[in-house]
């Protein structure tokens, strides 16, 4: 059978290895696959079509309509696209030294915009003394009075981990966070056959072994899949301008509808709701500066 009348397949991206795509079919073999060349770039948890050229070996000739698409800025002002049809995203923070209360917004901003449901993660709780657990409190609670959901684990001590493993199954999750939060000890606590699964994927990669840097969607025990990005820590404001940004505050965006100016970027505005409720203390201070803060980043 020539290349051209070879069936089309069904599968799912589940790693992304430079110029490589590992496709997994309903019958759980994997293949090790190129795009066809004008195709757009696949993500990792894209459904696709492609066609089997070896044994082991094929092409993705289209990418089937996704719910979701994670990107992230690439060079010349482009956009990368890191992950699809994910049903959330899983941030997690150390709460040691102290929680990066700016890297927060920025990642809750890029849930907001491209309508994937955040969970925060609050790692290394057990390090908390007395002050620190006060100051944590006080932080947590804006997020949580914004329906923010939050779960405190300590992947040291494996607690709370129980509470997250149950938010995960049968979920699509990418998990995100800087060098030093405990990402990798979480992923390792929640894939006990991690090292199995890599296994079979370097196996398929043909590379003798799985590259760390490689977007990867692993299987949970209990059902649904992990999406590891090991080089994806924050995803930037791409695609992002004064106006959008104000949308992915959620008061801000509540209490825009007030503002006597449509166009009301809340910083110099008369009659301005949100400036308003934030001298009222309906809005935080902390978070609308923040918000002041990222604009100047914008407008740099």
């Amino acid at each position: 059978m020539s290349k051209e009348s070879a069936p089309l397949i069904t599968g799912r991206v589940i790693a992304h290895l430079g110029q490589s795509l590992l496709i997994e079919d309903d019958q759980g073999k994997i293949a090790r696959c190129k795009k066809r060349s004008r195709l757009e770039q696949p993500a990792v948890g894209d459904n696709v079509e492609w066609i089997r050229t070896e044994d082991d070996a094929g092409r993705v000739e289209k990418i089937l309509e996704r719910r979701s698409l994670l990107s992230r800025p690439a060079k010349n002002g482009s956009v990368r696209p890191v992950a699809a049809n994910l049903d959330q995203i899983v941030v997690i923070l150390a709460v040691k030294p102290s929680i990066d209360a700016l890297l927060l917004d920025q990642y809750l901003i890029v849930c907001e915009l491209q309508g994937i449901a955040p969970l925060i993660v609050l790692n290394k709780v057990d390090l908390l003394d007395e002050a620190s657990r006060l100051e944590t409190d006080a932080l947590i609670k804006i997020y949580r009075g914004l329906d923010y959901e939050i779960i405190e684990v300590s992947a040291l001590e494996k607690t709370g981990l129980e509470n997250l493993r149950q938010r995960l199954q049968g979920e699509i999750s990418i998990l995100v966070g800087q060098s030093g939060v405990g990402k990798s000890s979480i992923t390792n606590a929640l894939l006990p056959d991690l090292a199995l699964q890599t296994k079979v994927l370097s196996t398929a990669s043909g590379l003798g072994k799985h590259t760390t840097t490689a977007t990867t969607l692993y299987k949970l025990p209990e059902g649904g899949d992990i999406i590891d990005s090991p080089g994806v820590n924050i995803f930037g404001l791409a695609n992002i301008n004064e106006q959008t940004l104000a949308y992915g505050y959620r008061e801000i965006k509540a209490w825009a509808e007030h503002c006597k100016f449509s166009n009301c970027l809340h910083i110099k505005e008369p009659k301005c709701a949100v400036k308003d409720k934030v001298e009222e203390g309906a809005i935080s201070k902390q978070r609308y500066l923040r918000y002041l803060k990222l604009r100047d980043k914008l407008s740099c």
